[in-house]
């Protein structure tokens, strides 16, 4: 298992829209899921700080996700920038291997 956990803050107008891109059906797991490799995503919000989120993205492994990047770059790159709009911050955590 391979996972990708990014962090973000979000605008109280712009909570909805977030969670419609980013959650276990939104635009990004639709993209994901073209990929038979790819294994579902979990999307936390944070208990305390009003708009923070936490995304987690798995994989079977790095390698596919890899192969899904390189072959999906230019829909991932647009929706990357679609979907910018909708934060207030966007960090990477971290890449894991399971």
């Amino acid at each position: 298992m391979f996972v990708v956990v990014w962090q973000f803050e979000v605008a109280e107008e712009k909570i909805a829209a977030f969670e419609a891109a980013y959650g276990v059906e939104g635009a990004w797991a639709k993209l994901f899921a073209t990929s038979p490799e790819y294994r579902g995503t979990e999307l936390l919000r944070d208990a305390y700080i009003p708009g923070g989120y936490v995304t987690i993205d798995r994989w079977t492994s790095e390698d596919a996700f890899r192969a899904f990047r390189k072959e999906h770059d230019a829909e991932y790159e647009a929706l990357d920038r679609t979907c910018d709009a909708l934060t207030s911050s966007e960090r990477r955590v971290g890449a894991y291997s399971a």
